[in-house]
């Protein structure tokens, strides 16, 4: 993926996994898989973040390693914890003698950083929703994403058997820190336009006729200009578009009352439900038709 075309050939390559990516996001993961850096990935949910990583992995041909952020995560969740039962029966079958021995790579166990540093091959790392750890949390994470490596008071320094190529998202649950941020490339992913979410479709969609699909990301597309407090993503649409092929639909206003019904697939949360009633369906049905 080397040259001045690395970063098209991406695109094209991840195209060919039915990933339709931007050519600014396309750029970005091409820049950081040949500089080696992070890459952080903000935007909306559903957009399509989590499921680059994924996609990646897969094109690369390497183990995805995730670590899925939440409030209170710490360091021996996320990268190292000494194995306390272990060392506790070593101890003492063995005297004191041995106390020294039970911090060793024998009582240690891995979490996802320190896996991914360890692997063999460069795995995918996947830091998922970081902004919604905590911000003491984002400390931790510094020496892996500027060096690699993961200090251990016991043990000392541990460097990457491989560099990981990491993938960090967050959905705008809060700011990030300028140290983070600083130590990573950036790429934001918005909501796709209609000739992208169409692509999409076509790629990763139940093979729906052209006319429905259109349809689908008309209506789609309109119902996320709505004033909704959780706007449907891509998985979203994706699952609309199956649920109206499960049906038999082939117009979307042939059957309103099957129409209404899978707003399931698209409306999230109580007020948008209750929002969203079957003459604005219809009225958006009618738009895009």
């Amino acid at each position: 993926m080397a040259g001045a075309s690395g970063w098209t050939d991406l695109r094209a390559r991840l195209a060919a996994t039915g990933y339709v990516a931007s050519d600014a996001l396309a750029m970005a993961l091409h820049l950081a898989l040949t500089l080696g850096r992070p890459l952080l990935l903000e935007g909306a949910a559903g957009v399509g973040k989590t499921e680059l990583a994924k996609t990646l992995a897969g094109m690369l041909g390497a183990r995805l390693i995730r670590l899925q952020c939440y409030e209170g995560l710490d360091a021996g969740h996320a990268i190292y914890e000494w194995n306390y039962q272990r060392q506790l029966l070593a101890i003492r079958a063995g005297g004191d003698a041995d106390e020294t021995r039970v911090f060793s790579q024998e009582f240690l166990l891995t979490r996802p950083l320190l896996e991914a540093i360890r692997q063999p091959e460069p795995p995918v790392l996947l830091i998922d929703e970081i902004d919604r750890a905590d911000e003491e949390f984002e400390a931790y994470l510094l020496e892996i994403l500027s060096d690699f490596q993961v200090s251990i008071p016991e043990l000392g320094t541990i460097s990457a058997t491989s560099r990981p190529h990491v993938i960090l998202t967050a959905n705008g649950a809060r700011d990030l820190s300028d140290a983070l941020r600083r130590r990573c490339l950036y790429a934001w992913i918005d909501y796709p336009d209609r000739a992208t979410e169409a692509a999409i479709l076509a790629a990763r969609g139940p093979g729906v006729a052209e006319k429905l699909a259109g349809q689908i990301v008309g209506f789609v597309q309109a119902l996320r200009r709505e004033a909704l407090e959780k706007k449907p993503g891509v998985a979203e649409m994706l699952d609309f578009a199956a649920a109206l092929a499960g049906l038999g639909v082939n117009d979307l206003t042939d059957d309103p009352a099957a129409l209404h019904a899978t707003m399931v697939c698209l409306l999230k949360t109580e007020a948008d439900s209750a929002a969203i009633t079957p003459e604005v369906v219809q009225r958006l049905a009618g738009r895009a038709a």
